[in-house]
């Protein structure tokens, strides 16, 4: 167990059962400042090695962790109640990220040549450099996912990280670390801190020299707070009240089959999950009844059955927010379509899924982030008006769009203020096309993980400027300084013309 702990420990509860599934170590401040200084040591040697040296062992991630997927599956599946089938899509997001990044750092990190104020008299270079330490801040609701597709472009940049993941969820990171440090990752570069915000927070933030974060948008505002104050970058993905429209001339089954996934994929504890479902009103009633029927339909169970549709909610927490929600809207009139109970006979925090229409502005269901397996479904009557519920929110994480015209979707995809948007898929389209930037607009978050974007976020830009030594910036051969005014005129504007600059 690889956690900086001078001591302390915490019981975590398996989801599942109820029932204690291990300790953990946990952290103090002074960990937190000990964890930084070994970082920041190891960190020296790890930035010098070459990109493609940095690479290798996260070339090899990809075929080892899906090699070793029973192994990490059980301990996903053990921290947080997912089904296995969801917990799946965690390795498969690691194993292809990493494949990603680590094939493309190299040339993204290389120094690129850029236009210079005189040609060939000056010559310019950017030059990526990494930021120092970085501090990740992972959640628990993919835990494996979220914890290591940031680190790995972190590390590749050349940075060491001193990363908190959630200690609920803590394991899966754990096992990860010890598997690239089979494959030749130095471990000391990736430090791992437990505890809570309130008693680790300001250690961590107070040592970083970036900051990426995963979480609610209450969380983003306060650490946005405090990286402006110490002036360092920070990249935040956040809340969402996710949008799916399906149009008029939408396949309804297809639709119907993705509004499932969309919705209900690990208990609707995922960012970009729907919670917010518009049907055209020419297919409402069919459609809000086959998705009902298919929603109520899904087989829910704990343990690792690859049948198994939905699991469980990962705490009692989450589970009180979902059953305040649907109580608070079913109390205003909203009604119940299908779901809408805790599952005890199931495991302690099982929560059916749930439909529900007639949601209103006065319940809390309509404009907070709900995060469990529950959907509110309307009615839309033009492209026009599904534009502007979609967009009627303080979110704008990821949206959906159903359609049998492909070019139709995309040209409503560009008016919705969204960061993903997906035509005829809830969210996966998006989420791993790993070339194509991610990341939330509005109270969603700032900045982008995936793509270029997802890795130069932890690298300073430098420039250098090399100038010849037969020209300078003051006038030669003795010249006037209003002479050589008219030299410096006469030669760009030449240059213009010659489309030399």
């Amino acid at each position: 167990m690889h956690v900086t702990s001078s001591g302390g420990t915490r019981e975590i509860i398996a989801p599942f059962t109820g029932e204690p599934l291990t300790e953990l170590p946990v952290s103090s401040p002074d960990d937190v400042r000990t964890a930084y200084d070994k970082a920041r040591a190891a960190g020296l040697g790890w930035a010098a090695l070459p990109a493609a040296e940095r690479a290798r062992p996260f070339l090899l991630l990809h075929d080892a962790i899906l090699d070793r997927r029973d192994e990490i599956l059980d301990i996903v599946q053990d921290e947080t109640g997912k089904a296995r089938k969801h917990a799946f899509e965690e390795v498969l997001d690691v194993a292809g990220c990493a494949l990603y990044y680590a094939r493309r750092a190299p040339g993204l990190l290389a120094p690129r040549r850029r236009g210079a104020i005189f040609p060939l008299a000056t010559q310019v270079r950017e030059l990526r450099q990494p930021k120092g330490v970085v501090a990740l801040i992972s959640p628990w609701n993919y835990p494996l996912s979220l914890g290591v597709t940031d680190a790995v472009p972190a590390l590749l940049a050349g940075n060491a990280l001193v990363h908190k993941p959630d200690t609920q969820t803590a394991q899966s990171t754990l096992w990860t670390i010890d598997l690239l440090a089979e494959l030749g990752m130095p471990r000391e570069i990736w430090q791992v801190v437990l505890g809570e915000p309130a008693e680790i927070g300001d250690a961590l933030l107070d040592g970083a020299d970036y900051v990426a974060f995963t979480g609610s948008t209450r969380g983003g505002r306060k650490i946005a707070e405090e990286a402006a104050k110490r002036l360092i970058g920070c990249s935040l993905e956040l809340g969402g009240k996710n949008p799916m429209l399906v149009l008029d001339d939408a396949d309804v089954d297809r639709a119907v089959q993705g509004a499932v996934r969309a919705c209900f994929t690990n208990a609707g504890q995922l960012c970009l999950s729907v919670e917010r479902l518009y049907a055209h009103e020419s297919v409402f009633e069919v459609f809000a009844e086959r998705f009902a029927r298919q929603a109520g339909n899904l087989k829910l169970g704990a343990g690792r059955d690859w049948s198994v549709q939905m699991g469980s909610l990962t705490s009692q927490r989450q589970l009180d927010a979902v059953t305040a929600h649907v109580e608070d809207a079913v109390a205003n009139g909203a009604k119940l379509l299908t779901g809408g109970e805790p599952r005890p006979d199931l495991g302690p925090y099982f929560y059916e899924p749930t439909v529900l229409t007639g949601v209103t502005e006065d319940m809390r269901l309509c404009r907070e982030e709900t995060f469990g397996p529950v959907v509110a479904v309307s009615a839309f009557s033009s492209d026009d008006e599904a534009v502007e519920l979609a967009n009627d929110t303080a979110y704008g994480l990821n949206a959906s769009i159903w359609t049998s015209d492909p070019a139709r979707g995309r040209a409503l995809a560009a008016r919705l203020r969204a960061g993903t948007v997906n035509v005829n898929e809830g969210y996966a389209s998006a989420y791993a096309s790993y070339d194509a930037p991610m990341g939330g607009m509005k109270a969603s978050g700032l900045g982008r993980r995936h793509g270029a974007e997802g890795l130069l976020r932890y690298t300073e830009a430098q420039t250098v400027a090399s100038q010849a030594s037969w020209l300078g910036f003051e006038p030669p051969f003795d010249l006037s300084a209003e002479t050589w005014a008219d030299v410096l005129t006469t030669t760009l504007k030449t240059m213009r013309r010659l489309r030399l600059k």
